[in-house]
């Protein structure tokens, strides 16, 4: 992860989150001239709650905690917000590093919240409803993976970038010393790197009703092998999902923010295009 010093990074003893963890929440808080710590903290806790929120309208099953008819607005609503709040954490210390890095935020979002709001809404338009839960049940007999499977990857490259991480991790780049971290200690900078995680998390999440089925088996399976356990099932879909977002993190180099910026308005945006005409034409006739 290409984050500054003292980050929560996973090294190759288990115990290691834990013990950076730990030794964030000791660190005192400091500051710089002329900052604003106000702004700062909004910033800081917007992010982690901002990911909650998403996570909330989820079908983590069946149902999810909070079954909204517009869950597909409210999640992508929520995301914006996350990244606006890196933004913002980035501001408040009033430092060149930490400015930097926020500002590495706003063309990352803007440039992929264009494909990732598209990924999203074509399966919505496959299945004639914005709720999450109707998304799923609509896939009992092919997965949205399958059928439109470059929306299914630009969802999961759009979902990396939004979440700023792995190779879409240049807000919190090693060059600025941490980027939008930089200037943030103890439990601020723990409170921006739970919030990243629970934002992948969140999108790794929604990726299982809008393209896998939801809580249901594959169809390939036929009779659910495990009955009254959708759970179970979403579960095992979650965890093959951040597989392929940790695995990305290793396989695709990180480069600068210009050209994975004009790789989604030059390559994505119009595939995702391409990809909700063809689902729109199909369900139209």
């Amino acid at each position: 992860m290409a984050a500054g010093a003292g980050a929560v990074t996973a090294g190759d003893h288990p115990a290691t989150p834990v013990v950076e963890t730990l030794r964030l929440l000791a660190k005192q808080r400091r500051r710089t001239p002329a900052d604003d710590p106000a702004l700062a903290r909004i910033g800081l806790t917007v992010l982690p709650v901002a990911a909650v929120l998403a996570l909330a309208v989820v079908p983590l099953g069946d149902t999810a905690p909070v079954d909204l008819d517009v869950g597909v607005v409210w999640f992508n609503a929520m995301e914006v917000l996350a990244w606006f709040a890196v933004w913002v954490a980035g501001w408040g210390p009033n430092a060149v590093t930490s400015l930097a890095g926020g500002y590495r935020m706003l063309p990352l979002g803007l440039a992929y919240e264009l494909p990732h709001m598209l990924a999203i809404i074509t399966p919505a338009i496959a299945a004639g409803s914005l709720a999450p839960a109707t998304i799923a049940a609509a896939q009992h007999d092919l997965w949205y993976a399958v059928w439109m499977p470059a929306a299914f990857v630009l969802y999961l490259v759009s979902v990396a970038a939004m979440a700023f991480w792995g190779p879409f991790a240049a807000p919190l780049g090693r060059d600025l010393a941490g980027g939008a971290v930089a200037e943030h200690a103890g439990l601020g900078r723990l409170l921006l790197h739970a919030g990243r995680w629970m934002l992948l998390t969140a999108g790794a999440a929604m990726a299982v009703p809008l393209f896998l089925g939801g809580g249901a088996p594959p169809p390939i399976t036929g009779p659910d092998p495990f009955p009254g356990l959708p759970a179970l099932w979403f579960a095992v879909k979650l965890v093959v999902v951040i597989g392929l977002l940790l695995a990305a993190r290793r396989v695709v180099p990180m480069l600068r923010t210009a050209r994975f910026v004009t790789l989604a308005w030059t390559v994505l945006i119009p595939l995702a295009v391409a990809q909700a005409l063809v689902v729109t034409v199909v369900v139209l006739t």
